[in-house]
């Protein structure tokens, strides 16, 4: 739980400099009894509440449960931070995980750091706070790319920079934000890898994203076999088998219907449009013999 210098170092301009900057800090607070320049107030847990702008919106209770246990056995090690909301009344900037556990614990009291901040610069604190853990999801970690991209209007490369992240992975994390919710869900769950989902973003429609989705979870698929199968378009059989995807073929309209008929008329022959989803095809003629063949080409010839 003690703080990592190199995460620390890469938040930039974000959440490190502001805490390492003293003049931020406002807490001279009574009841706790100390001026905090630079250092850290014990605060009453009633009097903070919870970060509105957290992208984390998943705790898992289990984890939380052994927090809460080691909270209650050794304190908190590592400080929240919290911004000064008027007299006695807090709001949390980072640290909601070791918030609730303290809350589990029945701890009346907590160190906190005070800081100011106004809400744009606390949800880009949040956010980067939040995107340095290891222990974020990568449904979560799209989700705080996303809202510093749209709700603080960095770009991409401006994203990259302030996080220390490539520019390619910082793309396929948001990518995960275009699958069906169900999928999303998965991710957050644990129930399918970064991997898988990458995969999934690039099986198809959201019909075939499910399907395939469902296949990783009833046959525990490899990334590798879920590649294989979008690849092939086969799905995986109960019998450890695949078979070939099958897709409805493209109906005739019925311009082309008339003049699928009109000619087969005119022929005297049996006459099909076969059409692809990538709008090519090819119309096919029957004939019964090289007699019969001969004879459509000059009915043709004739124009």
């Amino acid at each position: 739980m003690t703080s990592n210098p190199k995460k620390r170092s890469a938040l930039g301009k974000g959440l490190g400099a502001l805490l390492d900057n003293a003049s931020t800090d406002i807490t001279t607070t009574s009841n706790a009894q100390v001026t905090a320049q630079g250092g850290v107030a014990m605060l009453s847990i009633e009097s903070i509440e919870a970060n509105p702008f957290n992208p984390r919106t998943h705790f898992e209770k289990e984890a939380l449960k052994e927090l809460s246990e080691s909270i209650g056995i050794h304190g908190i090690i590592q400080p929240l931070t919290v911004r000064k909301l008027g007299r006695d009344k807090y709001q949390l900037i980072s640290g909601e995980r070791r918030f609730r556990a303290s809350q589990i614990a029945g701890l009346k009291e907590v160190p906190a750091y005070v800081r100011v901040a106004n809400d744009q610069a606390m949800l880009e604190m949040a956010l980067v706070e939040n995107i340095q853990r290891e222990d974020l999801n990568a449904v979560e970690v799209a989700l705080s790319y996303q809202r510093l991209i749209d709700e603080i209007g960095l770009t991409q490369d401006q994203l990259s920079q302030k996080i220390s992240k490539s520019r390619s992975s910082i793309t396929n994390h948001l990518r995960l934000l275009k699958l069906p919710a169900e999928i999303q869900l998965g991710v957050r769950d644990n129930l399918i890898s970064m991997g898988h989902a990458r995969a999934l973003v690039s099986a198809g429609d959201e019909d075939r994203q499910l399907d395939l989705y469902r296949q990783i979870i009833d046959f525990q698929l490899s990334v590798r076999e879920i590649e294989d199968l979008i690849r092939t378009g086969a799905s995986k059989t109960a019998e450890g088998g695949t078979t070939p995807l099958k897709t409805p073929t493209p109906e005739v309209s019925t311009a082309q219907e008339v003049f699928r008929n009109h000619l087969s008329d005119r022929i005297s022959s049996k006459v099909e449009i076969k059409k692809a989803h990538s709008g090519s095809g090819k119309i096919m003629i029957s004939f019964s013999s090289e007699v019969d063949l001969n004879r459509i080409i000059e009915i043709l010839n004739k124009g």
